[in-house]
C-alpha cells in the first residue's frame, strides 16, 4: 500500500483509514469478530484508525484498544470528542476546557494507551470560543497526551478562523479536517477541500459510500434500510424527492462501474481518494466481507474518462440531498435564517 503525508506533520498514513464506528452495539456486537476485522485491516497495510468517544458510548474505543495490543506503535490512532456522553449532564459534551481535560483521560483509558496521535473536535461548537478549545488541546500536546489536533465537519470559514486563532494566540493548530465526501456529497469541493489544501492540512473524509447508498445494495428494485441506528433516518426517507433522485444516480453509477470492470464500491472509494485534497478515506466495515470489498480501492486510479462521466452524473460541488451536508453550522436551515 502506498502511504501518504498527513498534511505537513511528516506522518505517513494509508489512503484508507479504518473507521471504528461499527464496532460495538451500533453495528457489530461481536467483540472478537470486530477485533479480527481490525487485525485484518492492519495486516492489509492500513495503519490509520479513527474512532470517537460517542461511538457505542465508548465501546468502540474499548474494542479498538484491545485490538491494538502489541501493535499500538505501528498505528496512527485518531479519536474524537464533542458529542454528548451523558444526556442528563450538559457539561459532558462540547468544546470546553473542562470537558476536554476530563474526556481525554476517559478516551486514553478506554483505548488503553498513553497517547492519542490525532485528537479531533467532532463538530464545531458555536457556544465556545475556538481559543478555549485550542488552548486546552495545546496543553494536552505539551503534556504528551496527544500528538496532533484535528477538526471535523468544519466549514471553510471555521477552518480559517481556527488557523488564525492558533497563529495569533501562539496555540497548536488543527493539522487535519474530517469532512463528509462522496460522489453523492460533493459540497466540500467548493470551499472546504480548497481551504484545507491552502493551509497544508491533511484530510480524512468520512462516508465515502454515503452511508451505504454507494454500496450497491441501494437500488430501485431493492432500497435497503440503514444498517445502524446511528444514521439519520431523513437521509434514507424514500418520500424525499432528493433521495429518489439518488436512486436514479446510483443506477447510472452502477452501469459506469460495470463498464469499467469495477464494483460500485471500488469506484466510489477510489473517486474520493483520487482527489488531490484528500489524504485518506475513512471506511467503516461492519463485517469482514465489507472490509475485503473496500481494500482494492486503495490501489486504484480512475481514468480521466471515468471521472468526467461521474462529473456529468453529479456535478462538482453538488450535494444531491442537502440533508447529507453534515458540516458547518447549517446556516441555511429555517431556524438560522432571518425570515
Amino acid at each position: 500500500m502506498e502511504y501518504r503525508s498527513l498534511g505537513r506533520t511528516g506522518v505517513k498514513v494509508s489512503p484508507l483509514c479504518l473507521g471504528a464506528m461499527m464496532f460495538g452495539p451500533w453495528g457489530n456486537e461481536d467483540e472478537a469478530d470486530s477485533i479480527r476485522i481490525i487485525h485484518a485491516a492492519l495486516d492489509a497495510g492500513i495503519n490509520f484508525v479513527d474512532t470517537a468517544d460517542v461511538y457505542s458510548a465508548g465501546v468502540s474505543e474499548e474494542i479498538t484498544g484491545k485490538a491494538l495490543k502489541g501493535r499500538r506503535d505501528d498505528v496512527v490512532l485518531a479519536t474524537k470528542f464533542f458529542m454528548p456522553m451523558d444526556a442528563d449532564d450538559p457539561n459532558q459534551r462540547g468544546g470546553s476546557r473542562r470537558w476536554i481535560i476530563r474526556e481525554v483521560e476517559n478516551s486514553l483509558r478506554r483505548l488503553d494507551t498513553d497517547y492519542i496521535d490525532l485528537y479531533q473536535v467532532h463538530r464545531p461548537d458555536p457556544a465556545v470560543d475556538i481559543e478555549e478549545t485550542l488552548g486546552a488541546l495545546s496543553d494536552l500536546v505539551h503534556q504528551g497526551k496527544i500528538r496532533y489536533l484535528g477538526s471535523s465537519s468544519f466549514s471553510g470559514s471555521q477552518i480559517v478562523e481556527a488557523q488564525w486563532a492558533s497563529q495569533s494566540r501562539g496555540l497548536e493548530r488543527f493539522v487535519t479536517e474530517q469532512p463528509p465526501y462522496s460522489i453523492l456529497v460533493r459540497g466540500v469541493e467548493e470551499d472546504v477541500l480548497p481551504t484545507v489544501q491552502r493551509h497544508g492540512m491533511g484530510t480524512l473524509t468520512y462516508s465515502p459510500l454515503s452511508g451505504g447508498w454507494l454500496s450497491g445494495k441501494w437500488r430501485k428494485d431493492a432500497a435497503a434500510a440503514p444498517t445502524s441506528n446511528a444514521r439519520p433516518k431523513a437521509r434514507f426517507d424514500m418520500n424525499s424527492p432528493a433521495n429518489r433522485r439518488k436512486l436514479d444516480i446510483v443506477e447510472d453509477l452502477a452501469v459506469l462501474a460495470e463498464q469499467n470492470d469495477l464494483t460500485l464500491i471500488e469506484m466510489a472509494i477510489a473517486f474520493v481518494i483520487n482527489h488531490p485534497g484528500v489524504t485518506a478515506a475513512i471506511v467503516g466495515p461492519r463485517t469482514m466481507e465489507q472490509l475485503e470489498s473496500y481494500l482494492p480501492a486503495a490501489s486504484l486510479t480512475l481514468r480521466t474518462e471515468v471521472l468526467d462521466r461521474i462529473d456529468a452524473i453529479v456535478a462538482p460541488g453538488v450535494t444531491v440531498n442537502p440533508d447529507d451536508n453534515s458540516y458547518g453550522m447549517h446556516e441555511l436551515t429555517p431556524a438560522n435564517r432571518r425570515r
